[in-house]
């Protein structure tokens, strides 16, 4: 009972957060109505229990609306109705025939209708989620395995540093230029602003990576503390885009961490092998 308020209350406040006249202010008070609905039916059963709000949930949510959007919040919010609708489930042997129907009704809410509203709350920047997403996964891999590969080759981090930032700003105009032309098939949104943040989340990334190698020359460190960065992204970045595309976390991260880290030492490798085929390379 007490989650059902709490939700009722976090769609009423971030209902608060948009204007009147935006159409996910509507969106977002019948999500309320929906919860106090659940509310009342469980409260049937516990008259005298006073519901507990999750503070701890309640702000967090919020902060999270005003950090990353409503779009966010709210699926955020939709990805624990499936333990929900597990746990109506487990007791539905225990609804009596009279509050069947209501019952019923609210599981189907749980399981379709909620998430049905909250899709309907997307702003403009989210259809460019999946560029931005590209940006800084293609980035990931193709850095750190620059990095690795340099490092392979040089006994200088600078040298490897620098190859990593010219690298990107090459790759970065590639990478723009390909969404640009992506984005021309079809893609419901500005082509020009799907360029622009590809290529922009592409080279910020690789500036990013190669930080550390210009503030240590311990080839190790280097790679270690660069390597460490493209993982805390590459979570950060996998659970955003999980959240907004309802999608499991834990698989897509897995599979582009294996990708980055095969790809790291198959170019380090391949740096390492090519000084010693021809060691008046190295440096």
């Amino acid at each position: 009972m007490s989650h059902e308020f709490t939700d009722s209350t976090l769609y009423g406040r971030l209902a608060g957060t948009v204007e009147k006249s935006n159409p996910f202010s509507e969106v977002l008070k019948q999500l309320a109505a929906t919860e106090q609905k659940h509310y009342e039916f469980w409260r049937r059963y516990v008259p005298n229990e006073q519901p507990r709000i999750d503070i701890i949930k309640l702000y967090w949510v919020l902060f999270l609306r005003r950090v990353l959007g409503l779009t966010f919040a709210s699926r955020y919010l939709d990805r624990h109705e499936t333990s929900v609708v597990k746990e109506y489930l487990a007791i539905a042997q225990l609804i009596p025939d009279s509050d069947r129907s209501a019952f019923e009704e609210m599981v189907a809410d749980e399981k379709e209708h909620e998430l049905e509203f909250a899709h309907k709350v997307e702003s403009t920047a989210v259809r460019y989620i999946s560029f931005i997403v590209l940006g800084l996964a293609d980035s990931l891999v193709e850095i750190s395995g620059i990095h690795a590969g340099y490092l392979g080759l040089y006994d200088k981090t600078e040298i490897a540093g620098l190859a990593g930032v010219i690298a990107g700003a090459a790759a970065s105009m590639a990478m723009a230029s390909a969404a640009y032309a992506q984005a021309k098939q079809g893609f419901k949104g500005s082509a020009r602003l799907s360029a622009v943040y590809t290529g922009v989340s592409y080279f910020i990334s690789a500036v990013f990576l190669a930080t550390p190698y210009f503030l240590t020359s311990d080839m190790v460190y280097a790679l270690s503390a660069s390597l460490g960065l493209a993982i805390v992204q590459l979570a950060l970045t996998t659970y955003y885009s999980t959240v907004i595309t309802n999608k499991p976390f834990a698989r897509d991260f897995l599979e582009i961490l294996a990708i980055l880290l095969g790809a790291t030492v198959a170019l380090y490798l391949f740096g390492y092998f090519v000084h010693i085929e021809v060691p008046s390379i190295k440096i």
